[in-house]
């Protein structure tokens, strides 16, 4: 039964509210996950910890060229940011695709990682930026990369009983480089997605000097295409190369028959098709930004 409801106002006291509850509370930003996972008996709690009065992870920061997101930023935070719409467009986009409007300005988007859904959109465009989550607990502080918070699927890495991921950060795209965010799902609103796909590309003399690809929900939690990133690496920007490399994105896809998404014979056919949408975008983004 749920007792306590605590509104620290910094990390350190949040981080002490979690020892004294030994193991009986649960951290809490926008709550749209947990707040009916407590009534259905999936979580069982005796104490939430509410983090959004906490200044420091309300804030969407850029420093040398990296990019921190706090743990209490909403999507439509992220969405109608000015700095993720420039510097990190996958990530604008993916979060404008979360849920209802609604939904959008109360959940969050590290709240949409630690709930481990494979196919989280906005963890599909962190996991193409490279993104790192910084995890704050009783004995200090570590850095995982967002791929290495799925524990499997609707599984977490983090334990929110005793941890708290303060924020992601990841480096802001450059000149010559682009991200592109691409999703498919059955109807425009309020859908899961069948399949969403992100990339970042970094170009030069019109070649591919690397690109990062990530797909879901192509198993446990967001897939890197590494194939297809090898295949774009150093070679020119030609359809047919960007076609190769999609098709070659299927050796690190291993979608599950779903009753809501659709069977792994259709997907596996379209996934290639989104891969090459979001390299196509992404590179169009990245010639944007070679004046």
């Amino acid at each position: 039964m749920l007792q306590d409801y605590l509104f620290p106002e910094t990390i350190d006291e949040a981080i002490s509210f979690l020892k004294s509850s030994t193991g009986q509370a649960r951290i809490i930003a926008g709550g749209t996950d947990l707040l009916l996972d407590i009534p259905d008996g999936k979580v069982k709690t005796g104490s939430l910890i509410d983090i959004t009065r906490i200044p420091e992870l309300r804030k969407i920061t850029m420093e040398n060229g990296v990019i921190c997101i706090g743990a209490a930023v909403t999507h439509n935070q992220v969405a109608n940011s000015e700095l993720i719409q420039e510097k990190a467009a996958a990530l604008a986009h993916a979060a404008s695709c979360v849920g209802s409007y609604q939904i959008r300005n109360s959940g969050t988007v590290i709240g949409n990682v630690c709930n481990a859904q494979p196919a989280a959109d906005t963890a599909v465009a962190l996991v193409a930026l490279g993104a790192m989550a910084e995890i704050a607990a009783d004995g200090g502080k570590e850095y995982v990369a967002v791929e290495k918070m799925y524990a499997g699927v609707g599984k977490s890495t983090i334990d929110s009983a005793s941890q708290l991921v303060t924020m992601v950060r990841f480096p802001a795209a450059q000149k010559n480089q682009g991200t592109a965010f691409v999703r498919l799902e059955q109807r425009k609103a309020l859908a899961l997605p069948m399949l969403n796909v992100a990339a970042w590309v970094s170009l030069e003399d019109d070649r591919f000097q690397w690109a990062r690809i990530s797909m879901a929900p192509v198993g446990p939690g967001p897939v890197r295409a590494l194939s297809a990133e090898q295949i774009l690496k150093g070679a020119e920007v030609k359809a047919d190369i960007i076609e190769k490399a999609a098709q070659a994105a299927l050796e690190q896809a291993n979608p599950r028959n779903s009753a809501l998404r659709g069977s792994r014979e259709y997907r596996t056919s379209v996934l290639p098709v989104l891969v090459r949408r979001a390299l196509e975008q992404a590179v169009a983004n990245a010639r944007c930004k070679c004046n």
